[in-house]
Protein backbone atom coordinates (compact mmCIF):
# COMPACT_ATOMS: atom_id res chain seq x y z
CA UNK A 1 0.00 0.00 0.00
CA UNK A 2 1.41 3.47 -0.60
CA UNK A 3 1.06 4.45 2.74
CA UNK A 4 2.86 6.74 5.07
CA UNK A 5 5.08 4.24 6.05
CA UNK A 6 6.73 4.23 2.32
CA UNK A 7 9.25 7.17 2.82
CA UNK A 8 12.39 6.46 0.87
CA UNK A 9 12.95 9.03 -1.45
CA UNK A 10 10.64 12.06 0.00
CA UNK A 11 11.39 15.32 0.65
CA UNK A 12 10.62 18.06 3.11
CA UNK A 13 11.30 15.65 6.73
CA UNK A 14 14.44 17.70 7.36
CA UNK A 15 18.00 16.27 7.99
CA UNK A 16 18.56 12.21 9.18
CA UNK A 17 21.12 12.48 11.67
CA UNK A 18 20.76 8.91 13.52
CA UNK A 19 22.70 8.26 16.10
CA UNK A 20 26.18 5.70 15.67
CA UNK A 21 25.16 2.69 15.64
CA UNK A 22 28.23 1.65 18.26
CA UNK A 23 26.58 3.96 20.71
CA UNK A 24 23.33 3.69 20.28
CA UNK A 25 21.03 1.38 23.16
CA UNK A 26 19.17 -1.40 22.33
CA UNK A 27 16.23 0.59 24.17
CA UNK A 28 16.04 3.77 24.49
CA UNK A 29 13.27 3.59 27.28
CA UNK A 30 12.28 0.68 29.71
CA UNK A 31 8.60 0.18 28.29
CA UNK A 32 10.43 0.30 24.79
CA UNK A 33 11.81 -3.31 26.27
CA UNK A 34 8.41 -4.27 27.44
CA UNK A 35 6.69 -3.51 23.85
CA UNK A 36 9.37 -5.62 22.07
CA UNK A 37 8.90 -8.64 24.92
CA UNK A 38 5.05 -8.43 24.43
CA UNK A 39 5.18 -8.24 20.42
CA UNK A 40 7.23 -11.10 20.13
CA UNK A 41 4.85 -13.13 23.05
CA UNK A 42 1.99 -11.98 20.88
CA UNK A 43 3.46 -13.05 17.78
CA UNK A 44 3.82 -16.44 19.36
CA UNK A 45 0.41 -17.38 19.98
CA UNK A 46 0.50 -18.07 15.96
CA UNK A 47 -2.56 -16.17 15.02
CA UNK A 48 -0.64 -13.74 12.45
CA UNK A 49 3.03 -13.97 10.57
CA UNK A 50 5.65 -11.70 10.58
CA UNK A 51 4.07 -9.85 7.81
CA UNK A 52 1.21 -9.58 8.62
CA UNK A 53 2.59 -7.35 11.69
CA UNK A 54 4.56 -5.07 9.07
CA UNK A 55 1.18 -4.97 7.21
CA UNK A 56 -0.64 -4.03 10.45
CA UNK A 57 1.90 -1.14 10.99
CA UNK A 58 1.68 0.34 8.16
CA UNK A 59 -2.10 0.48 8.67
CA UNK A 60 -1.69 2.91 11.73
CA UNK A 61 -3.63 6.39 11.35
CA UNK A 62 -0.75 8.41 9.37
CA UNK A 63 -1.16 11.48 11.47
CA UNK A 64 -0.33 9.18 14.54
CA UNK A 65 2.41 6.91 12.48
CA UNK A 66 3.96 10.36 11.63
CA UNK A 67 4.20 11.71 15.45
CA UNK A 68 5.31 8.13 16.97
CA UNK A 69 8.44 6.98 17.72
CA UNK A 70 9.46 2.90 16.68
CA UNK A 71 8.09 1.02 19.37
CA UNK A 72 5.20 3.17 19.92
CA UNK A 73 4.40 1.94 16.20
CA UNK A 74 4.90 -1.56 17.49
CA UNK A 75 2.32 -1.21 20.48
CA UNK A 76 -0.20 0.27 18.35
CA UNK A 77 -0.29 -2.61 15.69
CA UNK A 78 0.03 -5.87 18.46
CA UNK A 79 -3.22 -4.09 19.82
CA UNK A 80 -4.67 -3.37 17.01
CA UNK A 81 -4.25 -7.05 15.85
CA UNK A 82 -5.18 -8.97 18.91
CA UNK A 83 -8.28 -7.22 18.94
CA UNK A 84 -9.10 -7.87 14.79
CA UNK A 85 -8.29 -11.65 15.85
CA UNK A 86 -10.81 -11.41 19.10
CA UNK A 87 -7.83 -12.51 21.32
CA UNK A 88 -9.34 -9.16 23.80
CA UNK A 89 -11.90 -7.25 23.19
CA UNK A 90 -11.42 -3.20 22.68
CA UNK A 91 -12.34 -2.73 26.12
CA UNK A 92 -9.82 -4.92 27.54
CA UNK A 93 -7.21 -3.13 25.05
CA UNK A 94 -8.41 0.61 26.81
CA UNK A 95 -8.79 -0.31 30.39
CA UNK A 96 -5.77 -3.08 30.31
CA UNK A 97 -7.47 -5.33 32.52
CA UNK A 98 -8.98 -9.01 31.08
CA UNK A 99 -12.67 -9.62 30.84
CA UNK A 100 -12.66 -13.23 31.29
CA UNK A 101 -10.16 -16.21 32.58
CA UNK A 102 -8.26 -17.98 29.93
CA UNK A 103 -7.47 -21.30 30.64
CA UNK A 104 -3.43 -22.14 30.54
CA UNK A 105 -3.98 -24.27 26.98
CA UNK A 106 -6.12 -22.54 25.38
CA UNK A 107 -3.32 -20.59 23.36
CA UNK A 108 0.42 -21.70 22.72
CA UNK A 109 2.03 -19.81 25.07
CA UNK A 110 5.92 -18.71 24.78
CA UNK A 111 7.47 -19.49 28.31
CA UNK A 112 10.17 -17.44 30.26
CA UNK A 113 12.54 -20.81 30.15
CA UNK A 114 12.20 -21.63 26.25
CA UNK A 115 12.62 -17.76 24.88
CA UNK A 116 16.43 -18.19 23.81
CA UNK A 117 15.70 -21.85 22.50
CA UNK A 118 12.49 -20.55 20.67
CA UNK A 119 14.64 -17.52 18.87
CA UNK A 120 17.63 -18.60 18.31
CA UNK A 121 15.64 -21.70 16.33
CA UNK A 122 13.99 -18.85 14.10
CA UNK A 123 11.61 -19.44 11.59
CA UNK A 124 12.31 -20.70 7.85
CA UNK A 125 12.00 -17.74 5.29
CA UNK A 126 12.83 -20.67 2.39
CA UNK A 127 10.65 -21.67 0.26
CA UNK A 128 10.32 -23.72 -2.90
CA UNK A 129 8.44 -21.26 -5.63
CA UNK A 130 7.35 -24.32 -7.70
CA UNK A 131 8.93 -23.56 -11.06
CA UNK A 132 12.23 -22.33 -12.43
CA UNK A 133 13.31 -18.85 -11.69
CA UNK A 134 12.29 -16.44 -14.64
CA UNK A 135 15.43 -14.37 -14.00
CA UNK A 136 18.62 -14.80 -14.03
CA UNK A 137 22.35 -12.93 -12.52
CA UNK A 138 23.07 -9.95 -15.25
CA UNK A 139 19.46 -10.05 -16.55
CA UNK A 140 17.98 -6.37 -16.71
CA UNK A 141 14.72 -6.25 -15.41
CA UNK A 142 12.18 -2.87 -14.44
CA UNK A 143 9.79 -3.14 -10.65
CA UNK A 144 6.32 -3.27 -12.42
CA UNK A 145 4.29 0.15 -11.31
CA UNK A 146 1.70 -1.54 -8.86
CA UNK A 147 -0.32 -0.05 -6.16
CA UNK A 148 -1.40 -2.46 -4.11
CA UNK A 149 -3.74 -1.74 -1.55
CA UNK A 150 -2.27 -4.33 0.62
CA UNK A 151 1.51 -5.35 1.44
CA UNK A 152 4.48 -4.80 -0.55
CA UNK A 153 7.59 -5.04 -0.16
CA UNK A 154 8.38 -3.27 -3.42
CA UNK A 155 8.77 0.47 -2.65
CA UNK A 156 7.12 3.50 -4.88
CA UNK A 157 10.88 4.71 -5.88
CA UNK A 158 11.88 1.69 -7.53
CA UNK A 159 8.29 1.21 -8.94
CA UNK A 160 8.69 1.36 -13.15
CA UNK A 161 12.93 2.00 -12.78
CA UNK A 162 15.21 -0.33 -14.63
CA UNK A 163 17.90 -2.29 -12.56
CA UNK A 164 19.71 -5.66 -13.04
CA UNK A 165 19.50 -8.40 -10.88
CA UNK A 166 22.94 -9.50 -9.38
CA UNK A 167 21.82 -11.74 -6.67
CA UNK A 168 19.46 -15.02 -6.73
CA UNK A 169 18.04 -16.38 -3.54
CA UNK A 170 15.74 -18.82 -4.61
CA UNK A 171 12.31 -19.53 -3.58
CA UNK A 172 11.35 -17.28 -0.33
CA UNK A 173 7.92 -16.83 1.18
CA UNK A 174 6.39 -13.88 -0.62
CA UNK A 175 5.54 -11.77 1.43
CA UNK A 176 3.01 -9.30 -0.32
CA UNK A 177 0.80 -12.76 0.03
CA UNK A 178 2.09 -13.51 3.47
CA UNK A 179 0.78 -10.46 4.83
CA UNK A 180 -2.77 -11.39 4.08
CA UNK A 181 -2.69 -14.96 5.06
CA UNK A 182 -1.55 -16.80 1.91
CA UNK A 183 2.15 -18.54 2.40
CA UNK A 184 3.86 -19.41 -0.81
CA UNK A 185 7.16 -19.23 -2.21
CA UNK A 186 8.46 -16.95 -5.38
CA UNK A 187 11.78 -16.41 -6.19
CA UNK A 188 13.53 -13.86 -4.50
CA UNK A 189 16.41 -11.39 -6.22
CA UNK A 190 18.45 -8.20 -5.02
CA UNK A 191 18.16 -6.08 -8.39
CA UNK A 192 21.08 -3.52 -8.43
CA UNK A 193 19.68 0.51 -9.36
CA UNK A 194 21.59 3.17 -10.67
CA UNK A 195 20.88 6.26 -8.04
CA UNK A 196 20.65 8.46 -10.92
CA UNK A 197 17.91 5.90 -12.44
CA UNK A 198 16.19 6.18 -9.44
CA UNK A 199 16.49 9.80 -8.74
CA UNK A 200 17.31 11.55 -11.85
CA UNK A 201 20.49 13.67 -13.53
CA UNK A 202 20.72 15.19 -10.06
CA UNK A 203 21.36 12.68 -7.79
CA UNK A 204 24.76 11.69 -6.42
CA UNK A 205 26.56 8.49 -8.19
CA UNK A 206 26.37 4.93 -6.66
CA UNK A 207 23.47 2.61 -6.41
CA UNK A 208 20.77 0.66 -4.61
CA UNK A 209 20.38 -2.83 -4.03
CA UNK A 210 16.71 -3.60 -3.46
CA UNK A 211 15.56 -7.12 -2.77
CA UNK A 212 12.47 -7.93 -5.09
CA UNK A 213 10.50 -10.72 -5.38
CA UNK A 214 9.39 -12.04 -9.12
CA UNK A 215 6.06 -10.78 -9.22
CA UNK A 216 7.69 -7.99 -8.94
CA UNK A 217 9.33 -7.32 -11.96
CA UNK A 218 9.21 -7.55 -15.46
CA UNK A 219 11.39 -7.96 -18.19
CA UNK A 220 12.95 -4.72 -19.13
Amino acid sequence: MNGVHDMGGMQGFGPIAPEPEAEEPLFHEPWERRVFALTLAAGFLGEWSIDEARHARERMNPADYLRAGYYEKWLDAVGRQMVEKGLITDTELASGRPERKVAPDEYRLLKAGTVDRVFDKGGPATLDAGRPAAFAVGDRVRALNINPAGHTRSPRYVRGHVGEIVLHHGGHVFADANAHGERRGEHLYTVRFDAKEIWGPDAFGGAIMVDLWEPHLETA
